[in-house]
């Protein structure tokens, strides 16, 4: 044999050595109409596979799918009782399977490779200048935050939120200010089953087109998740919430109020998703005196972690401050940061 094909030889020995262990070493998804994917399962959760391939990339694939999977190596679990249970190492759209060998129904599993706690939320802001024959400024930043626990220790739900809009028209000494606002909020959700939760929050807020100095409303009450799942999420909340408003010249007013709210957001696909809020505080001595905000939106992803939002939000008080206008509509287009 000459060197030339010795090398050759040698070249090839090595290539399938080097293929033969990363197939050994993948995991691999056999889907219900034949196709077969290799790469890692990164979780399963909600009936939903997050799968990472080399040639497809993440991709989300439903259990139902799904004929069988495997993986190189044991995954940990986390059952529907808040529990880890027994490593998996391969399953189907049904059950899965663990390490020791038994078979585990899918029903009974909440997470295969649950995420650690980690904070999830977003940052989006608006801007918009113009000048000449129009001399406007639009400008907006809003940020959430959310931690999600579920485990044997814990089970419950941080929410954080601010945002702030800055509007002005005209120029010189001519240019009026149309919109100042600020808002601060958060609510701690503590789980009693899997559905059922007490919530506490407080939200503070300022306007002073409005010519609202500030409003300060902290409430209890219960919620219910009538769905919660990596594509859908579904809340309805009930309790009171104490009411203490200060304007810049209609003094001081303050209340105990009712609070009803939900919260709804869909994926409607792996780059799209929608949302709808609502809150209503009526007091409740007079329940004519009442602020209703509510919003509706959607979301498009640009990149794994940029996306753009369009929103519209209304908010109604019915006994705003002298010369203030009841109602405050909003449309609002917006680029953000995931995390």
């Amino acid at each position: 044999m000459t060197r030339s094909k010795f090398k050759t030889f040698c070249a090839t020995i090595l290539l399938a050595t080097s293929v033969g262990s990363v197939s050994a070493l993948a995991d691999t998804v056999t889907l219900k109409n034949g196709d077969k994917l290799t790469g890692k399962v990164t979780d399963i959760t909600g009936g939903t596979m997050t799968f990472n391939s080399a040639l497809a990339g993440s991709v989300k694939i439903e259990m139902e799918n799904v004929e069988s999977f495997q993986t190189d190596a044991p995954l940990p679990t986390q059952l529907t009782t808040g529990e880890a249970g027994q490593p998996v190492t391969g399953g189907s759209a049904t059950t899965v399977t663990t390490a020791a060998g038994a078979s585990v129904p899918l029903t009974q599993v909440r997470s295969v490779n649950p995420a650690g706690e980690k904070w999830t939320g977003a940052i989006i802001a608006n801007f918009s200048l113009a000048r000449g024959n129009t001399n406007t400024l639009d400008a907006g930043l809003q940020a959430d935050a959310t931690l999600r626990r579920d485990d044997v220790t814990n089970d419950d739900r941080f929410n954080l939120g601010a945002r702030y809009n800055y509007s002005k028209n005209g120029r010189g000494d001519s240019a009026t200010t149309s919109a100042d606002n600020w808002l601060a909020s958060a609510q701690y959700d503590r789980f009693w089953t899997e559905k059922l939760y007490g919530y506490a929050n407080i939200k503070y807020e300022h306007d002073r087109i409005a010519e609202l100095n500030y409003r300060l409303a902290p409430g209890v009450g219960l919620g219910y998740q009538w769905i919660e799942t990596p594509k859908m999420n579904f809340s309805t909340e009930a309790g009171l919430t104490y009411v203490f408003e200060d304007y810049e010249n209609g003094g001081q007013e303050d209340s105990i109020s009712v609070r009803l709210a939900y919260h709804y957001d869909n994926k409607l696909s792996d780059t799209v998703s929608m949302f709808h809020n609502l809150e209503y505080i009526p007091a409740i001595e007079d329940p004519g005196d009442y602020i209703l905000t509510t919003d509706i939106g959607v979301r498009a992803n640009l990149t794994k972690a940029m996306f753009t939002q369009a929103k519209f939000e209304w908010k109604r008080d019915s006994q705003p401050a002298d010369d203030s206008l009841r109602n405050d509509v909003k449309f609002i287009l917006g680029v953000g940061w995931q995390f």
